[in-house]
């Protein structure tokens, strides 16, 4: 036996959690350091998300995929853009369609994923797992959307600048839009096309004039990484917003300083959503030396805890 290897593994012991009542977030989370398995990724990303806000001279990526809004996480997104915390917002198209939705007061409802499916079409209900939103919401969404095409500028825009003057549109602090609009912080959405929002804005656009260029936001978002001293990015899930965020570096010298993301799929298909970071370093997309962390678990578990647990450190400098 190699003693002196195995004394370099064996470093670190497990520490089991101690929980005891009126524990903060913060408090669980110092808890969980000491444990293995999912409780340890979850400590590690507190850390380096920790790092990562508090650095001044970091740029803050975020990136937003899966039904993160009709679940309930818009708030503490839009809570993000507000104190500074987000410098760049990439997401997808459904995400700001349903964003939309609750700040025109048209809200989600809790439902069941052991539906009826059929039953709920003929009672006009969409189901999202166990989310219910009544057809009626999207006719109200394109009237409002129809509305804000017919007033945009009649020159080139990007999808950036067309998100942006939807957020300028919309009367609640929870928005993503609207606070994004508000603090001067861009959403990009390459693929706004797969969404309601692009496909009432290609209703209007064949009667109507539209000009909206698809690689508009790519010189503005490659200038921002470029000018980035420091980059990390906290994604959620994976697809369009995770591979545009990480993709910019490829046509930097730079590479991500921090990354954390939190997934519940799985490397071994070779997709993006469940590829690991330790991947995204043999692109050159992720640092050699990053702080970097893949958390396998349910979105909506992890972010609140891990924003939760940030913010108190944060109120503490």
């Amino acid at each position: 036996m190699d003693f002196e290897a195995s004394a370099k593994n064996l470093t670190t012991p497990v520490k089991g959690a101690k929980i005891v009542p009126n524990m903060t977030v913060d408090e669980l989370v110092k808890e969980y350091s000491g444990c293995a398995f999912g409780a340890g990724r979850l400590a590690e990303a507190v850390d380096i998300y920790y790092e990562m806000l508090a650095s001044e001279n970091t740029t803050k990526f975020f990136g937003l995929a899966g039904a993160m809004t009709p679940a309930g996480m818009r708030s503490i997104v839009a809570d993000l853009i507000r104190d500074g915390y987000i410098d760049v917002l990439v997401t997808t198209g459904a995400n700001m369609v349903h964003d939309t939705v609750e700040a025109l007061g048209l809200h989600h409802y809790k439902g069941s994923d052991c539906a009826n499916d059929i039953q709920l079409r003929h009672e006009c209900i969409d189901r999202i797992y166990d989310v219910y939103l009544p057809d009626q919401h999207f006719t109200d969404l394109e009237e409002f959307l129809q509305s804000i095409y017919s007033g945009l500028p009649q020159e080139k825009l990007s999808i950036r600048q067309v998100l942006t003057e939807i957020g300028k549109n919309l009367d609640d602090d929870s928005s993503i839009l609207k606070t994004a609009a508000e603090m001067g912080v861009p959403v990009y959405c390459p693929a706004l096309q797969d969404s309601v929002i692009g496909l009432q804005a290609w209703l209007y656009k064949e009667g109507n004039p539209l000009h909206v260029d698809a690689f508009a936001d790519m010189h503005e978002f490659m200038e921002t990484c470029y000018e980035a001293e420091s980059a990390g990015a906290m994604l959620l899930g994976g697809g369009v917003p995770k591979n545009y965020i990480l993709q910019s570096m490829l046509v930097t010298p730079k590479s991500f300083d921090y990354a954390i993301q939190l997934t519940m799929d799985r490397p071994e298909t070779g997709g993006l959503s469940g590829a690991t970071l330790d991947e995204a370093q043999s692109w050159g997309k992720v640092g050699e030396d990053a702080k970097s962390v893949t958390v396998y678990a349910d979105s909506t578990i992890t972010l609140p805890l891990i924003v939760s647990a940030v913010r108190t450190r944060l109120s503490k400098r």
